[in-house]
């Protein structure tokens, strides 16, 4: 650990406010701008500092900085959003800068005064743009007066539910209420009638008041169906400022963004420019000198709509930066010591296509992302792919809690082309070992290949549109099923094979050592089909469902990856888990599928042993995600009715009601206000 009187800096010490791996949930958390932040500072010369919590003590970007000081206990109140503990650390370091990364303090106007006062360089906009940016309200008037189009809406604060009810009203429904002081999808919610804006006002109030300490509310109208298109700025403190270009943010759900991309493939060159050149006048108007976002919502027409401006980096900056060539970090620090902008506007380039994935530790198969914790097992990145680039602030043996955003990583690809960068990214997510938590990956492959958004006909309503049932993973068709039934049987024949040799001597196995056509039955969901495995060297050719498949491969099975070469064309699997009962879960396409393989004999047997009986969960409520007990409505003996609320799970500062699956009444509660519950714990039982 390099001392304070060791430090040679270039022209300021670096102090970075950030987080590792699971990161916050307020604004958009740390995530992992720590070794980013790093990495630029490493290449300016600059030294480091990283702040974390007891439980970030491991965390890649305290391993990466210059030295480390812990300001607290997991909860963020105590740690990462403790400012007397920060500013303790500050002047312990002797620190002379300090980044604030995406989230916690990036956007606190308190904190930036506070760096002022001790004569700190803040890297980020002076406290009069993060006061004006920073309040929903302010800057919407703040938008009107410099000439960027806003959203039809009631411009005041919201005080009561049924103020709220009348003001909805005025506007006409659909309306969208939010926290004044929010960002990242945190305290939004849509209303389409009366109820829905009453129970949109009491959840949103308190979201807001749990993520950012201000629970003032706002109702503007909802735009149906829009796009989300985001302007990045950049402006010095000598009154020049520049549009990066765009980044289309429409794939998101909970309003929190899934998949982005830049360019856009629904702007044209004279759209473009005038919402480049709006987001200059308003980021002018504030006299606003860093690097900044300004988001709009555009509709079918390409009318667009100023949404909010984010005074901070955003999350999704690596995609501006793979189109333009800049290093937004480094433009930040310049710009913070007082460096004019060393670009024009006929500078920027759009080069190539850049596509970002957010990789969660969240089971897409409940909401489209509820979170998942646990302790990562095994974690490799697809870095061996030419273009890629993954932004992650964790590693093997990562711990996922409770108390962070659940974001593994920004998975970023870049090509020529769409086509080209999309396809990269197909690659990348089947290349990525994320194992030990419930990961969003079946979910990212499903939209990046799914023929809307390869046409490029998408908005925020994309999600619910394509998976209006809910999001249920790959959905195979006769080919790809075929596909999969032989490579499980392959992969078993090749681990049946593999067992027989022991330091390249043969042992007994349960398969004769010359045997080279094997009968089996492969059970995949309800369904059994009959199988016929013949083996020539590493090729398998396999008779299933009336049709012939080949699988070829190296048949590696240390390797967490598989790759396949079936009917001709490269396939990467991973084989998750083999029993020895004959069940395999395989990851292929992106889904996990759990398959059974078993002989002829065993499958016969098989046939007489009983069926498990499932749980009637009607009568119960479990925890869908692990997470922290809000409030329970009801007690032992109440009548419920069908989908009244029960209680409010908060998770990641996220509040999810529970609600009844029937009429019936309560039989018992197992849990209270603020206690912590763990994924399928029970929190209800019914009669």
């Amino acid at each position: 650990m390099t001392t304070k009187e060791q430090k040679k800096p270039t022209f300021l010490n670096f102090y970075i406010k950030s987080c590792s791996l699971i990161l916050q949930s307020v604004c958009f958390r740390g995530y992992f701008n720590g070794p980013g932040v790093i990495k630029t500072c490493r290449k300016m010369g600059i030294q480091t500092v990283a702040v974390h919590s007891d439980v970030d003590s491991s965390a890649v970007h305290v391993k990466m900085a210059d030295e480390a000081v812990c300001v607290g206990p997991a909860p963020t109140g105590k740690s990462y959003l403790n400012m007397d503990a920060i500013m303790d650390a500050i002047r312990s370091t002797g620190a002379q800068a300090v980044h604030p990364g995406y989230g916690f303090l990036s956007e606190n106007k308190e904190f930036a005064q506070r760096l002022a006062a001790e004569g700190v360089m803040f890297v980020g906009p002076d406290t009069h743009a993060i006061q004006a940016m920073g309040d929903k309200i302010q800057s919407k008037l703040i938008a009107k007066a410099a000439g960027v189009n806003t959203i039809p809406g009631f411009d005041g604060v919201v005080k009561t539910a049924e103020e709220a009810v009348k003001i909805a009203q005025d506007i006409g429904y659909p309306v969208m209420i939010k926290a004044s002081a929010g960002g990242g999808g945190k305290g939004m919610r849509i209303a389409w009638n009366d109820e829905e804006t009453r129970e949109g006002f009491r959840f949103s109030s308190q979201e807001a008041a749990s993520s950012f300490g201000d629970d003032r509310l706002l109702i503007e109208k909802f735009i149906d169906n829009p796009r989300h298109i985001e302007i990045q700025v950049l402006a010095d403190k000598h009154g020049s400022a520049l549009w990066l270009n765009e980044r289309e943010c429409s794939i998101q759900r909970r309003n929190q963004k899934v998949v982005e991309e830049a360019p856009s493939t629904f702007l044209d060159p004279a759209t473009r420019r005038a919402m480049g050149e709006q987001a200059v006048q308003l980021a002018k108007a504030v006299q606003y000198s860093s690097a900044g976002t300004v988001e709009f919502l555009v509709d079918s027409q390409k009318n667009f709509y100023f949404l909010e401006m984010n005074t901070r980096l955003q999350v999704e900056h690596p995609i501006t930066e793979c189109i333009t060539g800049l290093d937004l970090v480094q433009q930040m620090i310049r710009i913070a010591k007082g460096y004019p902008l060393q670009h024009k506007q006929e500078d920027i380039p759009i080069n190539g296509w850049a596509i970002e994935s957010r990789v969660y530790a969240e089971d897409p198969y409940k909401s489209f992302g509820l979170p998942s914790i646990g302790r990562l097992s095994q974690y490799q990145e697809p870095l061996n792919l030419s273009n890629v680039r993954v932004d992650s602030g964790i590693q093997e043996g990562s711990d996922i809690s409770i108390y962070y955003d659940p974001m593994i990583s920004k998975l970023v690809t870049y090509g020529a082309t769409r086509a080209e960068a999309l396809a990269k990214m197909e690659d990348a997510l089947d290349n990525y070992v994320i194992r030990g938590v419930t990961h969003n990956i079946p979910l990212l492959r499903e939209i990046i290949t799914h023929p809307r958004f390869i046409s490029g006909d998408i908005t925020t309503n994309f999600l619910p549109e394509v998976y209006p049932s809910g999001f249920h993973g790959h959905q195979l068709a006769t080919d790809s099923r075929r596909e999969l039934l032989a490579s499980a049987a392959a992969l078993y024949i090749a681990a049946q094979l593999r067992s027989q040799r022991f330091l390249c001597n043969l042992r007994v196995s349960t398969i004769p050592q010359e045997r080279g056509k094997w009968e089996l039955c492969v059970e995949l969901g309800k369904d059994r089909h009959n199988v016929e495995v013949t083996r020539s060297g590493n090729t398998y050719t396999v008779e299933v469902d009336a049709g012939r498949v080949e699988v070829s491969g190296e048949w590696n099975l240390a390797s967490p990856l598989l790759p396949l070469t079936i009917n001709g064309t490269h396939r990467m699997l991973q084989c998750l888990s083999r029993e020895a009962s004959g069940e395999i879960t395989v990851q292929y396409l992106g889904t996990s599928f759990k398959v059974r393989v078993l002989s002829k004999l065993a499958a016969e047997l098989d046939s007489y042993m009983p069926e498990k009986i499932p749980e009637d969960t009607s009568s119960i409520l479990r925890s869908p995600m692990p997470g922290t007990v809000v409030a329970v409505a009801v007690k032992a003996g109440d009548t419920v009715a069908e989908g009244q609320e029960i209680c409010v799970i908060e998770a990641m500062k996220m509040q999810n009601s529970m609600t009844a699956a029937k009429t019936a009444k309560v039989k018992s509660v197992h849990c209270k206000p603020g206690e912590t519950v763990g994924e399928g714990d029970l929190l209800v039982e019914l009669e």
